[in-house]
C-alpha cells in the first residue's frame, strides 16, 4: 500500500491583533525575568514573514533583541494552533521589561514564544492548505461521473478542452488533500483510460471543519 503524500499545510492570520507574556522564575539565587509586549499584522499571500523591532528607550537591551527574535522564529517554524509553520504575518515587538541581573538569553526566548501564541491566539489563525491545478484527460462519455467526482473532491472545475479521439482534458483546482487516492479511482471510472497531471498553483484557507480536525489533531501531541 502506498501511503498518502503528507500535507504540507501552513498556518497564517486574519486580521491585527497584540500579545504579551512576563516570563518571571525564581529558583535559588539566580532567577529568570524577561518582559515582552508585540503586535500581529497579516500580510498579503506568498509574502512570507517579517520581524520587526520597534523598541526603544532599552526597555528590552538591544544585546537581548535577538532572543526576542529567536523565540518568534520558533514558533513561526513550529506552528501556533496545529504544528505547521506560519506564513505571511508581520510580528513587532514594541515593549517590554527587564531585568539588570536575571534578564538572561532564554528569559526573553519564552516570554517572546508565548507573546506571539497570545497575539495569534487574538489574530485568527486560519490553516492555508495547498491547491494543484490538474488536468484530467478522459473519454467524453464518462465526464459527466468524473465531473462529480472532482467536485466531490472540493474541486473548483475552470474548463474542458476537446482532444482528438473522444477524449477530452477537464481543467479543475483542487486540494492536494483530496487527491490520495485519485489515481486508483480515475483508472476504475475510465476503465483504466483515464490520466492526469498537476501541478502547484497557491495556498488557500481549509474549510472550518476541516481546520478543527487539523487543530485537534495536533492537540495530543501539545499536551505532551
Amino acid at each position: 500500500t502506498t501511503h498518502p503524500p503528507k500535507i504540507a499545510y501552513r498556518e497564517t492570520i486574519v486580521k491585527p491583533a497584540e500579545g504579551h507574556h512576563r516570563h518571571k522564575k525564581q529558583t535559588g539565587g539566580a532567577g529568570q525575568f524577561g518582559e515582552v509586549y508585540l503586535r500581529v499584522r497579516p500580510k498579503k499571500r506568498g509574502e512570507g514573514f517579517e520581524f520587526v523591532n520597534k523598541v526603544v528607550g532599552g526597555v528590552i537591551p538591544t544585546s537581548l533583541i535577538p532572543a526576542v527574535e529567536k523565540g518568534i522564529r520558533q514558533i513561526i517554524d513550529e506552528g501556533a494552533v496545529a504544528g505547521y509553520g506560519l506564513q505571511d504575518i508581520e510580528v513587532e515587538v514594541y515593549d517590554g521589561k527587564h531585568h539588570p541581573v536575571d534578564s538572561k538569553e532564554i528569559a526573553f526566548v519564552i516570554a517572546a514564544r508565548h507573546a506571539l501564541l497570545d497575539a495569534i491566539n487574538n489574530a485568527g489563525p486560519q490553516i492555508l492548505e495547498p491547491i494543484v491545478s490538474v488536468d484530467v484527460t478522459v473519454p467524453e462519455n464518462v465526464m459527466g461521473d468524473i465531473t462529480g467526482n472532482l467536485a466531490g473532491r472540493r474541486a473548483r472545475i475552470s474548463g474542458t478542452e476537446s482532444l482528438r479521439g473522444g477524449l477530452l482534458t477537464i481543467k479543475a483546482d483542487i486540494p492536494l488533500s483530496s487527491l490520495s487516492d485519485y489515481h486508483t479511482e480515475l483508472k476504475s471510472l475510465t476503465q483504466g483510460a483515464g490520466s492526469f497531471t498537476m501541478e502547484f498553483s497557491h495556498y488557500d484557507p481549509v474549510p472550518s471543519d476541516v481546520q478543527r480536525d487539523l487543530v485537534a489533531a495536533h492537540k495530543p501531541k501539545n499536551q505532551e
